[in-house]
């Protein structure tokens, strides 16, 4: 391995958080908090998730961060320069495309904000109010646009269709016969693309955590399989890495400890929605009869808890954002690109299996 590949791995391993030793004590701290005090559910959540996802690095790495460049290094040194410009070029090109598409979010956001305005102030001449499920409406105040969700929605659909781009070039480039470097410059834009998703739903969980953890920004069948707002990381696992093929030995026990690591942090953060669950339905309930819905005792309370609801969403995601680097670091370069392409087509088939439900014939009825 040279010197920059050997750099690389190291960077990679830093990253890696410490092991954690006292995993099973959570569960006696959890049971002895105070239920009204949000930071005391929050918290050993957050420690277990932060550190969960690195259990299996106390099994040990064997070089598994290996691309195998040393083909490369064989080759003449002026085809590489000439590769490495062109990788520089390409990577140019797509930050200046990225800030055009960054400057064209932020006039379509400035112009849906004005549309919201003119639409407010339209409603409010008119004394136009919606009914039903939208918030304000029962006590008299316009019914309004959320602006966050909208841009989310937009910036959602430009992730897909780049995210469709980027599933033809990695299935490109394992059907030819391209470089490691070729590869690992594919693989680092497919992880930097959901790192991207990860940070567009951190900003719409602020604007309506309601609307990210329903999955409404998602298909049907995809929100069959929702969890916290997203995939459950230990059962993608569980589809993904028999796809990955041929593994070794010492690969297939990474995956596994992985696997485990990732269903510890799920089962701390599924307990912990219950937690808030509870709580929360205790503060709505905590009143007296006659009172209907106008009023919402320790309305303080029943805020804080939704609110926690965001660092739940955050959490979960972070913990799929760890499961996609470490499973970059226990695989090759090749197995890697092979990965996201298999995870990418997981969820185009999901979307086609939505599509082809909707589309389907009406039912007949049972005579």
């Amino acid at each position: 391995m040279n010197s920059a590949s050997m750099q690389f791995v190291m960077s990679r391993r830093m990253e890696i958080y410490e092991p954690m030793h006292q995993i099973g004590m959570w569960g006696e701290d959890y049971k002895s908090s105070d239920i009204l005090n949000t930071s005391t559910i929050i918290e050993p959540v957050r420690k277990l998730v932060f550190n969960a996802i690195s259990e299996n690095t106390s099994q040990g790495h064997s070089g598994t961060l290996d691309f195998k460049y040393d083909q490369e290094a064989s080759k003449p040194t002026d085809k590489v320069q000439r590769r490495l410009a062109q990788n520089r070029e390409a990577a140019r090109k797509s930050r200046l495309r990225k800030k055009a598409y960054v400057q064209q979010l932020e006039t379509s956001r400035l112009k849906l904000i004005q549309l919201e305005q003119e639409l407010q102030h339209t409603r409010q001449q008119q004394g136009l109010y919606i009914g039903g499920g939208v918030e304000g409406s029962h006590i008299g105040l316009p019914a309004s646009v959320n602006s966050g969700i909208a841009a989310f929605e937009m910036q959602y659909g430009q992730w897909l269709e780049e995210q469709n781009r980027l599933i033809c070039e990695l299935q490109t480039a394992l059907s030819g016969h391209v470089t490691d470097i070729e590869l690992q410059i594919l693989v680092e834009s497919g992880m930097n693309h959901y790192l991207e998703l990860f940070r567009m739903k951190a900003a719409a969980s602020k604007a309506d955590v309601f609307y990210v953890l329903s999955g409404m920004w998602i298909t049907s069948a995809e929100r069959f399989f929702l969890w916290i707002g997203g995939f459950r990381p230990s059962e993608l696992l569980k589809v993904l890495v028999p796809l990955i093929d041929p593994l070794t030995e010492q690969q297939i026990m990474e995956a596994f400890h992985l696997k485990q690591s990732c269903q510890q942090a799920e089962d701390a953060l599924s307990q912990g929605m219950e937690k808030l669950q509870q709580t929360l339905s205790e503060s709505v309930a905590d009143g007296r009869l006659g009172e209907g819905s106008q009023h919402v005792p320790q309305t303080g309370t029943a805020m804080e808890k939704l609110g926690a609801l965001v660092s739940f969403v955050n959490q979960a995601d972070h913990l799929r954002q760890e499961t996609l680097q470490q499973m970059c670091i226990i695989l090759t370069i090749r197995q890697a690109a092979r990965g996201l392409l298999a995870l990418g087509e997981y969820f185009q088939r999901l979307k086609a299996l939505s599509s082809l439900w909707a589309t389907r014939p009406p039912c007949q009825p049972i005579s």
